[in-house]
């Protein structure tokens, strides 16, 4: 038996940037679980089967910008779950602020880009209807942090 770790869905064709976001979720998950340190949780994720094929500057500033600003994109998500957010899996949990983060810092990709991006994070990696719950969540929060775009959707 092999100790490499495999992908959920390894006949999945996933791109570069994909592939950062399972990273930096596998990132944020540990760090929600052990509250290590950022650079060593970096260290250990850059050591991972595969990991030379991701978008490397993404997963840098995905992972190092949810850990950075947690506090305030829970503030964010707060009102938009029905329950708090320790209680959510720590798979939602990570996948929320993972989506929360690039809703507001990287408005260069499309709100719906970043909401789908989430879902399949969710489905490959959480619960059974963790993607649902997570996709309605994003959903409100790009309408509050991106109104124009939200709305322009829309039309």
């Amino acid at each position: 038996m092999s100790n490499t770790i495999q992908h959920a869905n390894p006949n999945k064709n996933r791109t570069p940037r994909h592939r950062a976001r399972e990273f930096a979720l596998q990132g944020v998950y540990e760090w929600l679980l052990n509250n290590e340190a950022a650079g060593v949780i970096d260290a250990h994720i850059r050591e991972a089967h595969g990991f030379e094929k991701s978008d490397r500057e993404h997963f840098n500033a995905v992972l190092h910008g949810t850990i950075n600003q947690s506090v305030q994109l829970r503030e964010d998500l707060s009102g938009l779950t029905d329950r708090g957010i320790a209680e959510l899996s720590p798979i939602e949990h990570a996948v929320l602020l993972i989506g929360a983060y690039e809703l507001k810092n990287h408005i260069e990709i499309p709100y719906r880009v970043v909401i789908n991006e989430a879902v399949e994070l969710a489905k490959s990696f959480g619960g059974v209807d963790g993607h649902r719950y997570v996709n309605g969540v994003l959903d409100k929060l790009a309408a509050r942090l991106r109104p124009e775009e939200f709305a322009a959707s829309k039309q």
